[in-house]
């Protein structure tokens, strides 16, 4: 089930995100914490949720486990469609 919440319907690609709200992403999807994050950023803990908040309205998602599952998807799932599978 939450693989299915997790994938955006509407096409969503990580270039929907801004190169900010990636990184962002990138941090979260990899375990960091929102003050891991903020640290490796050299931003604020409240600009961390402000990018997140953003992340989750652009993917469609309501969490960061969500959005690290869509990010996994989006970003791993990129190349398998020129494939062909």
């Amino acid at each position: 089930m939450l693989e299915e919440t997790a994938q955006p319907s509407d096409g969503t690609t990580l270039t929907a995100l801004t190169p900010r709200e990636r990184e962002v992403l990138a941090m979260v999807a990899s375990g960091l914490t929102n003050a891991g994050a903020a640290e490796r950023l050299h931003i604020s803990i409240h600009a961390i949720k402000f990018h997140l908040a953003g992340i989750y309205s652009r993917l469609g998602v309501s969490n960061r486990t969500e959005a690290a599952v869509a990010y996994m998807r989006l970003s791993n799932g990129a190349g398998s469609e020129k494939d062909g599978a």
